[in-house]
């Protein structure tokens, strides 16, 4: 539904487009991507427990699963993966109960407030502490 609902909190941008951007970047700093989505928290779940001895790190929107899942995080600290959260909003600048994730405490870091920008910040975040762990 990204690009369709609530443009004014989320922006016009689709998730083909945004993904299309992460693609470019990535060729530019050089990394492999997959993407996945799924509106299954269940599947999500699964998604980042494939993820495990398979992926270097996982840039990760759990929507509105950041403020409901504790299965999502705990599939997160199972993999032991950095992962970067984010979100196309600011949570902290919405609604009270959007301003606790259940994912932040267990990311290297969390971007939110920059619409579509925030999954290339994060994404580029996620590349460089990948580096730092290589020197």
């Amino acid at each position: 539904m990204l690009g369709v609902r609530e443009t004014s909190v989320y922006g016009f941008q689709d998730l083909e487009a945004i993904n299309q951007d992460l693609t470019e970047l990535a060729k530019i700093l050089n990394v492999g991507l997959e993407f996945y989505q799924s509106n299954s928290e269940g599947d999500l779940v699964s998604c980042v427990q494939a993820s495990l001895d398979r992926k270097d790190g996982i840039l990760i929107n759990p929507a509105a699963y950041t403020h409901t899942s504790v299965a999502l995080r705990d599939a997160i600290v199972a993999v032991s993966l950095p992962v970067v959260e984010v979100h196309l909003s600011n949570i902290y600048s919405r609604e009270l109960f959007r301003h606790h994730s259940y994912i932040a405490p267990v990311v290297i870091g969390q971007i939110s407030g920059f619409g579509a920008n925030s999954y290339r910040l994060g994404l580029r975040a996620l590349v460089d502490y990948l580096e730092t762990l290589r020197q």
